[in-house]
């Protein structure tokens, strides 16, 4: 069964350095991209948008062509 919603309030990371050191240390803690979201959020109240500046970039696989014969 999840956790209830504690009523604490999480502390905000709004410092850009202080986040990009948080995100750093949670990512060595995730199994996953979503589970380092999961944890920053469940921990932190955060700006999403400056959370997803910091990330690196997930480029998709490139799909590639047939070749031609």
């Amino acid at each position: 069964m999840p956790q209830a919603e504690t009523l604490l309030p999480r502390p905000a990371l709004t410092s850009p350095t202080l986040l990009a050191a948080t995100v750093d240390s949670l990512g060595r803690r995730a199994a996953s991209r979503q589970d380092l979201w999961r944890l920053l959020t469940e921990t932190y109240t955060v700006d999403l948008d400056a959370v997803a500046a910091v990330l690196p970039r997930e480029e998709p696989e490139p799909v590639w062509l047939p070749a031609r014969r």
